[in-house]
């Protein structure tokens, strides 16, 4: 079965990974390079495994739309949204043999320093039966 671990980030969050200074201390080059290292490292290790099927990081919020339809019209809103508010930063996609292995690998991606940090980890509906609530 194929998982999608959704990775998730504010404006804040990219700006400090650019070492620009804001509500969050800008990251040096050192941490920019181990977070990313990090990554690497775990979806290799996926890949190795055979369990990697596609993993991606997003660009920042600020390079964002959002479309939305108003009397049947979409309406286009350009990032970034509210700086607090988090978005989609990236994602992986697993193959793997259950929801508990999803689980586990998705833990290697939440970051241990950031207090309350989280991602999301949902089954990939491979048709419509798989939609029933």
């Amino acid at each position: 079965m194929k998982y999608l671990i959704m990775l998730y980030g504010s404006q804040h969050d990219y700006d400090a990974m650019a070492g620009r200074p804001g509500a969050r201390p800008p990251m040096s080059p050192e941490q920019v390079a181990a977070m990313h290292a990090h990554m690497a490292a775990v979806h290799q290790e996926l890949a190795e495994s055979g369990e990697l099927v596609d993993g991606q990081g997003l660009t920042a919020p600020v390079h964002a739309r959002r479309v939305r339809l108003r009397q049947g019209t979409p309406v286009v809103t350009d990032g970034p949204y509210p700086e607090t508010q988090e978005v989609l930063a990236g994602f992986t996609v697993v193959d793997c043999v259950s929801f508990d292995r999803a689980t586990e690998i998705a833990a290697r991606f939440v970051d241990p320093d950031a207090e309350g940090g989280y991602v999301d980890v949902r089954p990939v509906a491979d048709g419509i039966d798989d939609l029933d609530g």
